[in-house]
């Protein structure tokens, strides 16, 4: 199973959990695998296009989705997802 981190804004969708374990082969069927078991996440990771927000960071380990296969990225079983919201401000 991989385990993904629940960034705080979104933890009221994981009942307060930092770390869930889901299984998935890519990034898009790992996320999936949490919205069914927190729905109502989905919209606050992906647009209406289906892709992932601006303003939110997903990595693999320590790469960035987006320098990778996107959502189609591979995800072995111990590997650690990270759901980031990108911050503003200076």
């Amino acid at each position: 199973m991989a385990t993904i981190r629940i960034p705080t804004p979104l933890r009221k969708y994981t009942q307060g959990q930092e770390e869930v374990q889901v299984t998935g082969d890519t990034v898009a069927a790992v996320l999936a695998a949490l919205e069914q078991s927190a729905p109502g996440i989905r919209e606050r990771i992906f647009d209406d296009a289906g892709k992932v927000r601006r303003f939110v960071n997903v990595f693999v380990g320590e790469e960035d989705i987006r320098f990778l296969d996107n959502l189609q990225t591979p995800v072995a079983e111990r590997d650690e997802i990270s759901i980031v919201p990108a911050i503003a401000g200076g």
